[in-house]
Formats: structure tokens, C-alpha cells, sequence
């Protein structure tokens, strides 16, 4: 049986700081664990000797990290708009919106599903893939594809469960992910003898479980889905997609970039792809906290947002960069640490080797300045600018990261990439701070104009 419908604003009150560890460790976790197993994925797959069975993760990851980053988008409209209005003391709209926009998601996870199954074999020759890695890395999306509906409707419980403040239930929705492909990986990919199939396939089975808990946690113990209405979602779309549009443009400005850099390092063989490969699996799983900010600072923003508590908003901002600094810094170290360690993990060779170790050495550090931008995404997107969001992202995706890039190769092949792309995030890390901290102020300022009132008597 439902309960009540969750009605309280749960970050309006309370030491900021602590809900900002609170959310990001809880959110963190089960994105980092479902990272963890990603690694864990390319390690198995690492033991069958087979360089282009790594490259091909490496390719075929970028274009299904697309529909992770449409998910994310609408992910985050779910949580502005159910953040926003219970902050503003309205929880029966918030259920409304939350229930919108998980048939938004779902709707467009299979249209973009079916357009990846038909054109996945030029999008990958696009990103320089050939021979036994253009092969592998098809048949891994071929399987894949079914799964984006289920991952797209468990984004969209999460990202609700995170606006209604329940980072627990938030975190089991991805923490069931990393369980499920831990144990069935091995069996698929070893026991039954699939290969990069049986990856594929564990990865489905996984998003179907993070849908049933996603599911459980939203309508079963928050009673937070309305009946589904195709009225009421023709109603809320034009607001889900002032969100959702901006944020899944952002999003996806990262698996640009990221499509980009492996293009870009294509031409220096297939070691170089596989440390790009590698390297992409470090990344989520050494700061998987980083990429959790924008998520789980920005129900906090939100809930503070509507309640007109803008002191709050800019105390959220302040902690969530501080959090990124000290986090980023103690991960770089260990990471420089245990760089030999890690590049023996993966019983790499030659090329693979250096970039490894140069990644470890030298850039892993740049990911505070990424941390600082996905904070800065989160105060853009629940203050009423995510088109600002937009702009910062896609300016680091392109001019941040292209002519960087083409620049480093010239003068330092590989390596001389990393560093370019470093080096934009640094540039666009440190503007986004600023131009966010300027917008708190014009919020604020627009607020003591209109007599203190905030979201709520601007929708009331």
C-alpha cells in the first residue's frame, strides 16, 4: 500500500555543509560503485588478450554514453521542478512534474535507442573505429540499445528521489546496477563465454533491476507518480523541455568532447585508443563524487531557491566548491601514488603504459576545476539559467577542448592531448565560478526589488 505523498522541503533548514556531504556521498556512491563495476567490465574484458576488444569499449562507450547524458537532462528537469515547487509549498505539482517527466525520458531513450541501432555502424567509423574494433564495438551496441528505456526511466526516479531528498533511496537505484553486472559479469563474459556480448547483456539485465528499485522508492514509499496523463504531459512539457532542452545540451557536450579526444588520438594506433579507454574508466570511478555535484547540490539550491532563502543558495555554492577542491586534491595524490599499480592492472604495454602513467602524473588534478563547473551547472540550472549551463559546457567541449587538443598533438602527440583538454577545463572551470556567483547576486538583487518574495510568489 502507498503512503502519503512526501510534502516536506527537507534542505531549507539545517547545516549546508552537511547536506552537501550527505547528498554528494550518498549520490556518489552508487554512481561511483556502477562505475567501479564499468572498470571492472574493461578489467575482465582486458584478461581475453585482445587490444581491439579494449578499443572497442572505448568506442562504443562514447556513443551510449549519449543516452546516459539525455537521461541525466531530463534527469535534472525531474529534479528542479520537484525541488522547486516543494520548496515552494507545492507538493501535488511537484508529483505532477515527476511523473511527466519520467514518460518524457522514457519516450525519448527509445527514440534515440532506435536511431542507434540503425546508424551504429557510421557513427563508429565516424570515431575511427575499424576492423575487429568496429565489429566488436556494434555488436556490444546492438545489445546495449534495448536497455536505454529502462536506464531512462531509473535516471528519472533517482533524479525525483534526489529532489525530494531522499539520498538513500537515490543511491540504491544505482548501487543496484554495480550488484548485478559484479555478479553477472563474470558468469557472461567468462562462465557462459560472450566476450564483450556478455557485458553487453549483464548491462541490460542491470538497468532493469535499477528500474524496478527507482520505481519502488518514487511510487511505492514517496507515492510521488500521478495517474500518467498524455494531457498533463502536453501541459508540463514546455516547462520539462525549458529545463531538460539546455540540460541534455550540456550533457551531452561532454560525450562530444569525449568522442572528440578519441577521434583525435585514433590516428596513433590502437594502444593509444586503449589507454583513452582505460583512462575513461579511471575517471568516473577516482572522482565519480565530482560528477555526482551538479545532481545533488542541485536540489539544495533548489529547495532554497523556491523558499526565497538566497543567503542559503550562495552558502550552497561556496561548500559545494570547497567539497570539490579538497576531494579532487586527495584523489590526485592517491593517484599519483598508485599510478604503476594501475597501469599493471590492466596488463598494459607500450603506449598504454605512458598514458597511463602521464594521466596519473600530471592531469588528474584538472578534474577540481571540472568539479567547479558542475557546481557552478547546478546553481545555473535551479536558478532559472540553464542556458547558462549550456554555454559553459558546450564553450569547454569546443573551444576549451578542439583547438587545445589539435595543438597538443602537433607538439606532444597523445600526451600533448590530455594536457590541451586539461587545460581548457582549468580556463572554462574558473569562469563558470564567477559568471554563477554573479547570478546568485542578480537573483538576489531581484528578490529584495520585488519585496523578498522568491519562486514561490513568482508561480503562486
Amino acid at each position: 500500500m502507498t503512503s502519503a505523498p512526501t510534502r516536506e522541503a527537507r534542505f531549507v533548514t539545517g547545516s549546508i555543509m552537511r547536506h552537501v556531504v550527505i547528498m554528494t556521498f550518498t549520490g556518489a556512491l552508487g554512481l561511483m560503485s556502477m562505475f567501479l563495476v564499468d572498470l571492472a567490465d574493461l578489467l575482465y574484458l582486458s584478461l581475453l588478450g585482445n587490444t581491439a576488444i579494449t578499443a572497442a569499449i572505448g568506442y562504443a562507450g562514447t556513443v551510449v554514453f549519449v543516452n546516459l547524458s539525455l537521461c541525466i537532462g531530463t534527469g535534472i528537469a525531474a529534479s528542479v521542478l520537484v525541488a522547486r515547487n516543494l520548496g515552494a509549498k507545492k507538493p501535488e505539482r511537484a508529483r505532477e512534474f515527476a511523473t511527466s517527466c519520467f514518460m518524457y525520458s522514457c519516450i525519448l531513450s527509445a527514440i534515440y535507442s532506435g536511431i542507434i541501432a540503425l546508424t551504429s555502424g557510421w557513427l563508429l567509423r565516424f570515431l575511427g573505429a575499424e576492423g575487429d574494433a568496429l565489429h566488436l564495438a556494434q555488436q556490444f551496441i546492438w545489445i546495449a540499445s534495448p536497455g536505454f528505456v529502462l536506464l531512462a526511466g531509473a535516471v528519472a526516479c533517482s533524479f525525483t528521489l534526489r529532489g525530494l531528498g531522499d539520498a538513500r533511496r537515490a543511491m540504491y537505484v544505482t548501487l543496484i546496477v554495480a550488484i548485478i553486472i559484479a555478479i553477472l559479469d563474470p558468469i557472461l563474459i567468462f562462465g557462459l563465454r560472450l566476450g564483450i556480448q556478455g557485458a553487453a547483456l549483464a548491462g541490460v539485465l542491470a538497468d532493469l533491476g535499477s528500474l524496478a528499485i527507482g520505481f519502488h522508492g518514487v511510487y511505492r514509499v514517496h507515492n510521488f507518480f500521478a495517474s500518467p496523463s498524455w494531457e498533463r504531459l502536453k501541459t508540463d512539457m514546455r516547462e520539462i523541455t525549458e529545463i531538460a532542452a539546455p540540460a541534455m545540451l550540456t550533457q551531452l557536450a561532454t560525450p562530444f568532447a569525449n568522442a572528440y579526444a578519441t577521434r583525435a588520438v585514433s590516428p596513433f594506433g590502437n594502444e593509444v585508443v586503449a589507454a583513452a579507454a582505460i583512462v575513461g574508466r579511471i575517471v568516473p570511478v577516482a572522482f565519480g563524487i565530482i560528477f555526482s555535484l551538479s545532481g545533488t547540490v542541485g536540489p539544495i539550491i533548489g529547495q532554497n531557491f523556491g523558499a526565497g532563502a538566497y543567503d542559503r543558495v550562495r552558502r550552497t555554492l561556496t561548500d559545494g566548491l570547497i567539497f570539490a577542491t579538497v576531494y579532487t586534491l586527495t584523489t590526485s595524490l592517491l593517484l599519483f601514488l598508485s599510478r604503476h599499480q594501475i597501469a599493471a592492472l590492466f596488463s598494459a604495454s607500450g603506449r598504454t603504459i605512458d598514458l597511463v602513467l602521464f594521466f596519473c602524473s600530471f592531469i588528474a588534478g584538472s578534474w577540481a576545476f571540472a568539479g567547479a563547473q558542475f557546481v557552478s551547472a547546478a546553481a545555473f540550472n535551479n536558478l532559472g539559467h540553464p542556458n547558462t549551463s549550456t554555454m559553459f559546457n558546450w564553450g569547454k567541449a569546443t573551444l576549451g577542448t578542439i583547438p587545445f587538443a589539435i595543438y597538443g598533438a602537433h607538439v606532444a602527440g597523445p600526451e600533448g592531448v590530455m594536457a590541451g583538454m586539461a587545460m581548457g577545463s582549468v580556463i572554462f572551470g574558473i569562469a563558470s565560478v564567477l559568471w554563477a556567483y554573479r547570478i546568485v547576486g542578480k537573483v538576489e538583487q531581484q528578490a529584495a526589488r520585488d519585496g523578498g518574495h522568491g519562486y514561490s510568489a513568482e508561480r503562486a
